[in-house]
């Protein structure tokens, strides 16, 4: 999906697959400094991201760029034969020639250093106090839980929070995580944590961590995530006991499929 200007564009396809622009609807929306907003859906995105982007190139009209999943993030380095299609995309994005791009709740430092002129925003920081007030989350004895050090880099600067960490192995090219522990002291008696992370899939890792931390003596347990894939509906976890609720962005799902999942709408931000 792409928005110019907060406005949807309704790209259609011809009979054979091809993408129809529509150059009347895009001059209605177009300003001298446009704004593209963009919605991962599947590859074809980024065909019509550059046909639009090559639209109002021809017309000199600047625009930046806001990214709401930034496709093949975690395709962030390169093990064995594998490739490097975050490297590839981001050439691609690259080549369209923004003023500015603003990637939400990227999964590592890599599209920020791969992507010219980028930045990033981080919606699940600025919804940690809202889901720990909706939950009853108590500072003095709960605890956030962040799955690996990835995500203690992104999220254990918020301030007044007790932490636990993850330490996983996961198979590079399968994706499965092969374990997990956790790192970190519990004072004692049962506790509230909330799992903070970027990305939720079919919920292998998370599953993992709650039955950690219900080992440690988790009461209830609650998932964040900035970006929720519409396979989680395939995985185990929301049919599982081990979590309460998903709280999650519109980044990627669009409506809740399921009463577990909470659906904040922050509109590219």
């Amino acid at each position: 999906m792409l928005k110019l200007n907060g406005m949807e564009l309704g790209l259609k396809s011809f009979p054979n697959g091809e993408t129809l622009v529509n150059g009347d609807e895009i001059l209605m929306h177009m300003t001298d400094f446009n704004t593209i907003a963009w919605k991962y859906e599947n590859d074809g995105d980024l065909i019509k991201l550059m046909f639009v982007k090559s639209y109002l190139d021809e017309r000199r009209a600047k625009c930046s760029l806001t990214i709401y999943y930034m496709p093949y993030s975690r395709m962030d380095r390169v093990e064995g034969t594998s490739a490097f299609t975050l490297k590839y995309t981001a050439n691609l994005i690259n080549s369209m020639n923004f003023e500015s791009v603003i990637i939400i709740e990227p999964h590592s430092d890599v599209s920020l250093a791969l992507i010219d002129r980028s930045i990033a925003k981080y919606p699940t920081v600025q919804l940690l106090d809202r889901v720990a007030a909706e939950v009853g989350f108590r500072l003095e004895q709960d605890y956030l839980f962040f799955p690996d050090a990835g995500a203690q880099k992104r999220y254990s600067k918020v301030n007044g929070y007790k932490h636990l960490v993850g330490f996983k192995v996961r198979d590079f090219q399968s994706g499965q995580i092969k374990s997990l522990d956790v790192v970190g002291h519990v004072d004692g008696g049962a506790f509230q944590a909330i799992i903070v992370d970027d990305l939720c899939s079919y919920g292998g890792t998370f599953m993992r961590s709650a039955e950690k931390l219900k080992e440690l003596g988790a009461s209830h347990i609650y998932l964040l995530v900035g970006h929720c894939e519409k396979t989680i509906y395939q995985g185990k976890l929301l049919e599982s006991n081990l979590l309460d609720k998903v709280f999650t962005t519109d980044t990627i799902l669009d409506q809740a499929g399921h009463d577990k999942i909470h659906i904040y709408e922050i509109g590219g931000l």
